[in-house]
């Protein structure tokens, strides 16, 4: 049941790709603006346009620039940026990295504190506390991420700077990293200086992305923990001893859990939609930030292997999430 399930999904992860391939090509190509009339001087001649885009395969039907495009995909060549004239898939893969960084302690942030408010919330179900976490959580899902990330940098990068506002890291700092993961290599180095420096330029940002998620998990997760307090083998617990507390962790929290991580795989994909935005507005050197460098320069190839690597990632999540929740929901396990 597991593995048909898998493979199920495995089919549908290609088909949703291809699809997704479909239209970023056709829909960027259709789009107004000449990408290699950016790229040539104003004196330049009608030879000097035909020869360029000969050489990056314009000049050909959009069928043909689509098959050669993904022959080239398949193979593991997405082509060359036309604004930096590096290989996409290097350029793709040397920004990914900080992206996917910042989208991890976003949602680490998310998580810890979604899932305290939301205990918090359950203990003290009826009262004000739960009144005040409610409305807590509702502004904080109601302002967007990049809007957020505006009164973060108002707040604690102009008001009370006690936060870099640009960048990933220090330019003065001289850097050891071998990989482009920067802030786990530090840890692996021990090399908390540079680890300091690094949560300084990402705490604002991670912080932008995750309140929105986190006000989604604690409603989520309080609900579901209600739920399951009213339970028998939860009023047994207490019969036994348990404080509120203990019951909650001990006893609630990993069935109520399970409707949450379902939750939390498919909106951790919005997060990393998301860092597009907010990592343009702190100036984050990730992919969101390229992504829209090549839009503004038209550059095709770039914006191709960027969506194309922002699609694979959010199904590797769904099946990620999708598995997981099979692996342990028994009812799915052992159907």
């Amino acid at each position: 049941m597991l593995l048909q399930r898998f493979l199920i999904r495995l089919l549908t992860m290609l088909i949703t790709l291809f699809g997704v391939a479909i239209v970023v090509f056709v829909v960027i190509r259709v789009a107004p603006g000449d990408p290699i009339a950016m790229m040539l001087p104003p004196g330049a001649t009608d030879d000097d346009i035909a020869r360029l885009r000969a050489l990056y395969g314009l000049d050909k039907t959009i069928i043909q620039q689509f098959f050669i495009w993904l022959s080239g995909v398949v193979r593991g060549d997405f082509g060359t940026s036309i604004s930096l004239r590096q290989d996409v898939l290097g350029l793709v893969f040397n920004r990914l990295p900080a992206t996917l960084e910042l989208a991890i302690v976003a949602l680490v942030m998310a998580v810890v504190l979604g899932g305290t408010t939301a205990v918090l919330g359950a203990r003290e179900r009826g009262t004000a506390v739960e009144a005040g976490i409610d409305i807590a959580s509702g502004a904080a899902l109601s302002i967007p991420d990049f809007l957020w990330g505006l009164v973060l940098i108002l707040l604690f990068g102009v008001l009370v700077p006690i936060f870099d506002i640009s960048g990933r890291v220090s330019p003065q700092l001289d850097l050891p990293f071998v990989t482009q993961f920067y802030l786990f290599e530090s840890l692996l180095r021990l090399r908390f200086d540079l680890t300091w420096d690094l949560l300084k330029h990402m705490l604002m940002p991670a912080v932008a992305l995750a309140l929105p998620l986190a006000a989604i998990i604690a409603q989520l997760l309080k609900q579901s923990l209600k739920e399951v307090l009213d339970l028998d083998y939860v009023v047994l617990a207490r019969v036994k001893g348990f404080s509120e507390t203990q019951v909650i962790l001990r006893e609630a929290l990993k069935n109520a859990a399970l409707p949450t991580l379902t939750l939390v795989g498919v909106q951790f994909t919005f997060l990393i939609g998301g860092t597009v935005i907010v990592e343009r507005l702190f100036s984050y050197e990730g992919l969101g930030n390229m992504a829209i460098d090549a839009v503004i320069n038209r550059d095709l190839p770039l914006i191709q292997g960027i969506v194309l690597v922002f699609a694979l990632l959010f199904v590797l999540i769904n099946l990620t999430v999708d598995m997981m929740y099979a692996l342990l929901n028994p009812r799915l396990r052992h159907g």
